[in-house]
């Protein structure tokens, strides 16, 4: 029986991780000619404008809010809503709960954070998201064992789904004369930068040295409040250091085509986090699947999926510790092909197209176990 589905979610043009997951997902579990829309959760100053596979806009300051974009998701068989705190109105994201409650069909919730010290209200609002969900994903076992440990959900309810990558490995590896060491996402304060910027300057010494590429927009939401204040310390803190010549910003937004290319330019990915909850990074799921090197700080989901694997942890804030990892991946030789030699096998698994076939039979068994009644009705 074909499945139909309706996404709640930030979505493009919208540029940030959620709006990029959501995209992603819904592309996947909606090839074949397979029914699906997206209501799209906008804030202010976002582009309105028509969007094919957009049915429904849920923007700020709307009287009918939570209750149109409901009924917008019931026109299909299962709601795969995206959660993250502050992503919809009322005080951190609260109105996501009534319309789950308002909702005729099943619901599977995605959390892409799980915080190990949130606020009376943010532990609330969560535990009442995954009462009202039909199910709920995490993207990492180290996510879904926060959720039970300091939450009171109901844990038969919780699947853990990989965040999902693009094919990268189509694209051939293009190295440069110079080791090229990279980091992309959205740049905003947290991404360390500053660190791995001091690691360069340690790394003066290798022949021939690094280049580092800086590739990403500053976070919409930074430069609305901000400006480019963050990226401007950048600027000042290479030219104190001396490494301006090695490092290049690049201030786009890629294409999957174009992200191919350049990541597997990269000979190490840096990824030099400030945060300690990061349960998941679509940035490292990305990197994993492109089979190159990664030096990242010990956050959680770079913990579980590097330790033992295709990567090397160091301490947050730390950039004499950054610099050890690159030069060992750069120089100890056979170390970057050990580091990399397992991930053939992780890769399958994190594929869109796998992780859409695993949302889609979470989804059938949601559908299965409605009653009789309520199934029957279905078209």
């Amino acid at each position: 029986m074909a499945c139909t589905y309706g996404f709640l979610s930030t979505h493009p043009p919208t540029q940030c991780g959620l709006a990029t997951f959501n995209s992603a997902l819904s592309a996947h579990l909606t090839k074949g000619g397979m029914r699906g829309g997206t209501v799209r959760v906008t804030t202010e100053g976002d582009d309105e404008r028509s969007i094919p596979g957009v049915v429904h806009t849920w923007g700020p300051g709307r009287s009918d809010g939570w209750q149109a974009a409901a009924s917008a998701l019931d026109r299909f068989d299962v709601a795969i809503v995206q959660h993250e705190y502050g992503i919809y109105p009322g005080p951190d994201g609260q109105d996501v709960l009534p319309l789950l409650r308002r909702l005729t069909v099943p619901s599977i919730v995605i959390l892409h954070t799980v915080l190990t010290r949130p606020t009376p209200r943010q532990r609330r609002l969560l535990e009442q998201i995954v009462e009202a969900a039909g199910a709920v994903v995490t993207m990492t076992g180290t996510a879904r064992d926060r959720l039970l440990a300091g939450y009171h959900v109901d844990g038969a309810k919780v699947s853990v789904i990989p965040h999902g990558a693009a094919d990268h490995t189509r694209v051939s590896a293009q190295r440069r004369l110079r080791p090229h060491l990279l980091t992309w996402g959205l740049i905003g304060p947290g991404k360390g930068i500053e660190w791995a910027l001091r690691a360069l300057a340690l790394l003066g010494d290798l022949i021939p040295t690094p280049t580092y590429t800086v590739a990403g927009k500053t976070h919409p939401k930074v430069l609305e409040h901000h400006g480019e204040a963050y990226r401007n310390r950048l600027h000042r803190i290479g030219t104190r250091l001396g490494v301006s010549a090695s490092v290049r910003y690049d201030p786009v937004y890629r294409d999957d085509a174009s992200l191919s290319r350049l990541i597997r330019s990269a000979d190490v990915v840096l990824l030099p986090y400030d945060s300690p909850e990061q349960v998941t990074s679509g940035v490292l799921i990305e990197a994993v699947a492109a089979g190159v090197p990664i030096v990242a700080t010990s956050f959680p989901h770079a913990v579980e999926l590097l330790t033992g694997g295709p990567g090397l942890l160091v301490p947050h804030e730390d950039p004499a510790a950054l610099a050890s990892a690159v030069r060992r991946i750069l120089t100890e030789p056979g170390l970057a092909k050990d580091l990399t030699k397992g991930t053939a096998a992780l890769v399958p698994a994190l594929l869109w197209p796998a992780v859409a076939a695993r949302y889609d039979e979470l989804a059938r068994s949601l559908i299965a176990a409605r009653p009789s009644a309520v199934a029957a009705a279905m078209p």
